[in-house]
């Protein structure tokens, strides 16, 4: 539970954190620095990107539905930026567009940012100034609302994760990634790690789960998760009704939707398939007897499963399943 504010339960991000907040006279007051940062994507292979908190991405924002927010960004870029609270139902000077709703926040400058977080859900934040180069290199982050009261589409759960999908290009003796590709990336990653250096999803026996997955790359990415099934329970438009729901075991995390899902049950079983070398595979989710994560935040596509089997023998592989190629592997 946070110290302040109106309590929930904290979202969990993959090899990330939540923003910590202050109040001040009722307002939740975040700080922001955009600045280029060195993201090790995997251990021993370290790329230059554009991140906020000295991180790519920037750590998970995490509200109440109804708070006041109050954003302090600050540009440290050789260049002007801006940040966009995608999703957010804001006053249009609010919207942070450069050139649109607000000058480019200029080098060394600071611009303020204050709205209510109107409504409960999944959301994400990123520049809108030279966004080729800016998001491309990863400037970007998750943004949770959490619903004040019971909702009728938001069900409670006992673990919820949150991730961004990731795509770069750097070629063999390089380190800064081509930001002009648009499809033939080979580098594909979750908050900018690779396999296997992405957190598992460790939860207990018989736990709702919500994983909330973002995606800001050019390109869509289905989503499987092997011994699970699961319910896309919201998307880019917010939650969807439960009449409309059905069981998936893969969901398609298009650009830039947000996939929200919730597994029903899990007749989890062993996967014999293996990662394949040097391709790019996302974490595992381990039945484990007793949830030992820490408490970390996060956001963005959601789903939701109850594992059968509490054994660390026993996992179950979430993984893109795009065409197999050199960059992604459907194998489980």
């Amino acid at each position: 539970m946070p110290p302040t504010g109106r309590p929930y339960n904290p979202v969990v991000t993959l090899n990330g954190w939540t923003l910590p907040w202050r109040m001040n006279n009722g307002v939740k007051e975040f700080h922001l620095v955009a600045e280029p940062v060195v993201r090790e994507n995997d251990r021993g292979l370290q790329g230059p990107l554009v991140g906020l908190q000295r991180q790519s991405p920037g750590p998970t924002i995490e509200v109440v539905e109804g708070d006041r927010v109050r954003l302090f960004v600050t540009n440290k870029l050789g260049e002007l930026t801006s940040i966009h609270w995608h999703g957010q139902r804001l006053p249009n000077g609010m919207d942070g567009v450069t050139g649109l709703t607000q000058p480019g926040i200029a080098p060394g400058k600071t611009f303020v940012y204050e709205f209510v977080a109107r409504r409960p859900g999944t959301f994400m934040y990123h520049p809108h100034a030279d966004e080729m180069v800016q998001m491309a290199m990863g400037m970007m982050g998750f943004w949770v609302t959490h619903p004040k009261t019971k909702h009728p589409l938001i069900d409670e759960v006992d673990r919820d994760f949150c991730f961004l999908l990731n795509a770069y290009d750097i070629e063999p003796g390089s380190a800064t990634p081509k930001i002009m590709t648009m499809l033939d990336f080979n580098l594909w990653s979750w908050n900018s790690r690779i396999f296997p250096g992405i957190d598992p999803l460790v939860v207990r026996k018989n736990d709702k789960v919500r994983i909330r997955i973002g995606n800001l790359t050019m390109t869509n990415h289905p989503i499987h998760l092997h011994g699970h099934e699961f319910l896309i329970t919201g998307t880019d438009g917010g939650p969807t009704p439960k009449s409309a729901r059905q069981p998936e075991i893969t969901a398609r995390a298009a650009r830039p939707p947000r996939p929200q899902s919730e597994p029903r049950h899990g007749h989890c079983g062993p996967s014999y398939g293996r990662p394949q070398p040097g391709l790019v595979h996302p974490p595992t989710i381990r039945n484990a007897p007793c949830r030992h994560l820490p408490r970390a935040q996060s956001m963005h596509a959601a789903a939701c499963l109850r594992p059968a089997r509490a054994s660390p023998l026993w996992r179950g592989w979430v993984h893109c399943t795009r065409k197999r190629t050199r960059r992604c592997s459907s194998a489980g």
